[in-house]
């Protein structure tokens, strides 16, 4: 029988924007029964009594990272005890991880295969590197070719974090061979997407210090150390895709990612937000007094990081929103079953709110939903 009082201690901070002060908190939580309870610091006194909050497990909390509870964004800021650092040491062990430019086009499936080895992405960007960014992963004698083949095109960047995560993404990008009876699910990233051994289509922290040196700079938790990599967005005949939270926790950013790209639409940019209640009240207004569900639709927006996505289509005569909108389904997935099963809300959608993806109701959304998430909120 688990043990009930087993806990796991952080630090978070959450800004009250009635007093216009950080509130500081050490967050419990209780992997028994997946309960939270809260301890005003500065008060010496419990702010929430031990309780289910839901969109927060254990998984989602890592320094850097920002849980909901109750409409109160909290960031965790620190672990805050050696027990529980102990404990998450291996467990929730994080690393970095790059997909160069030639892996765009498969990165659905290969963030499928992330998952199905229990690694969990905890923040991915595509975006545009620098040469001094490249000279920060690689130093060996080839550092010359991977320049020119980092800066020219595109890359994605990954945390991912997991049972002894940096391992164990090496041993699934290394080419081995050593691997019997050609089992695709036995075939490492590499052997599976290079054409030889001396393609560099992958990239991880070589060890635990690396791998904290290298997040710290692609992913900072600290505002101030914030580097600035420029994003993809083309905002051109373009549509907005939101991978909603939920669908984001229960890993199925490769399912989505995949089923939009084998439909023949391209990810020209992408990037994981947390948002807050402020903004994600001013992206869905124009709901407000049109749906009665707009309230939920704000609190499941801002329940914990989403993904945002610029969709575009090789195809420039393709109308993307309208056509897009199609693939996404009936904003009810329980309809969507019925007469569309095939898209995206039908397969990996829970509820009207929890319904797995956003899209652009109208054609000229599109544009500003885009310009929204990829120039106004990354700046």
């Amino acid at each position: 029988m688990s043990d009930l009082t087993e806990k796991y201690i952080f630090e978070a901070e959450w800004f009250d924007n009635a007093s216009g002060i950080f509130k500081k908190f050490y967050l419990y939580y209780f992997p028994a029964d997946n309960t939270i309870e809260l301890f005003d610091i500065k008060n010496k006194k419990i702010f929430l009594r031990r309780t289910k909050c839901e969109g927060v497990n254990l998984k989602n909390l890592f320094i850097g990272s920002v849980v909901t509870i109750f409409s109160r964004p909290m960031k965790i800021i620190d672990i805050a005890d050696g027990a529980t650092r102990n404990r998450l040491s291996k467990t929730m062990q994080k690393t970095f991880a790059l997909l160069t430019p030639e892996l765009i086009n498969n990165m659905g499936e290969i963030f499928k295969i992330i998952a199905a080895h229990n690694l969990h992405i905890a923040n991915v960007k595509m975006c545009m590197l620098e040469e001094s960014d490249v000279e920060r992963i690689y130093r060996h004698d080839n550092i010359p070719h991977m320049k020119y083949i980092l800066t020219s095109k595109p890359v994605v960047m990954l945390m991912l974090i997991g049972d002894n995560a940096v391992n164990r993404w090496n041993e699934l990008i290394s080419f081995s061979d050593n691997i019997s009876g050609g089992e695709k699910s036995k075939v490492s990233l590499h052997e599976r997407f290079a054409k030889d051994a001396r393609d560099n289509l992958f990239y991880g922290s070589p060890n635990v210090d690396a791998a904290e040196q290298e997040l710290d700079f692609f992913f900072p938790t600290s505002k101030l150390k914030k580097h600035k990599f420029r994003n993809t967005a083309t905002l051109k005949n373009c549509t907005c895709c939101i991978i909603k939270p939920h669908a984001v926790q229960s890993d199925l950013i490769g399912n989505i990612v995949e089923d939009i790209q084998k439909s023949g639409y391209t990810i020209s940019a992408l990037q994981q937000f947390n948002i807050d209640p402020i903004n994600a009240e001013e992206f869905l207004e124009v709901y407000k007094g049109v749906l009665a569900d707009h309230g939920a639709m704000v609190a499941e927006l801002q329940s914990g990081p989403c993904v945002a996505m610029e969709i575009t289509h090789r195809d420039e005569s393709i109308n993307v929103p309208l056509e897009f909108r199609k693939l996404c389904g009936p904003m009810d997935p329980e309809i969507g079953k019925q007469l569309r099963p095939n898209t995206l809300r039908a397969k990996y959608g829970n509820t009207k709110i929890q319904n797995a993806v956003h899209c652009s109701d109208l054609p000229e959304d599109g544009l500003l939903e885009v310009e929204y998430f990829f120039r106004i909120l990354d700046s």
